[in-house]
């Protein structure tokens, strides 16, 4: 009786359908130089750094590079459609500095900036805002139900030959900061 119990638990295990949380989740690094990794190997930028990260924890993920060199927010008001595919759980937004380098006002960059997470979130896309080089958009993220981080590494050891973007251990100690905002990102996606 027993054994044809556990059978009949088992078979029922099986057939069950898989909860969400154990379907491959996708992860869209949408931002500039910073994101797509100037300057160092594409498996060293950080959105490579961070699907690692995140499997070897045990995740089901995949996190795909959308990062441009010299992509303004503006820019990816443009390309949005092309950078973030159906299907998408979280983004990870990165833009501000080139705009403001192109003559853009803080005003400007915010406007554009609220316009692209609001797209994501009306997509039910999570997520998680980055500021970085003094730029400050933690208002923004608060205001529309994101995460937010900030990309603060001391000059000159975690910089690239240039001085300015970020070199290959640089960006593991920004994921490494990253990792519980994702991962709580990740618990909210899967529950969706």
């Amino acid at each position: 009786m027993l054994v044809r119990l556990v059978s009949v638990v088992v078979v029922a295990l099986l057939l069950a359908p898989l909860p969400a949380s154990a379907r491959a989740l996708h992860i869209v690094a949408f931002g500039d130089s910073l994101t797509s990794g100037w300057l160092v190997p594409r498996e060293k930028a950080y959105p490579a750094q961070l699907q690692a990260a995140l499997r070897k924890k045990g995740y089901d993920v995949t996190v795909k590079n959308a990062g441009v060199a010299g992509d303004t927010a503006a820019h990816a008001l443009k390309r949005f459609d092309l950078a973030i595919d159906p299907g998408t759980d979280i983004a990870i937004v990165e833009f501000g500095l080139n705009d403001r380098h192109a003559g853009a006002s803080m005003a400007q960059v915010r406007k554009r900036l609220t316009e692209i997470v609001r797209a994501l979130r009306a997509r039910r896309i999570q997520v998680l805002l980055v500021g970085a080089g003094g730029l400050n958009f933690a208002d923004i993220a608060k205001a529309n139900d994101a995460a937010y981080a900030e990309w603060k590494l001391p000059p000159h050891k975690y910089r690239a030959r240039d001085g300015a973007h970020f070199n290959a251990e640089g960006y593991a100690i920004l994921v490494e900061r990253m990792l519980p905002q994702v991962e709580a990102l990740l618990a909210r996606a899967a529950r969706q």
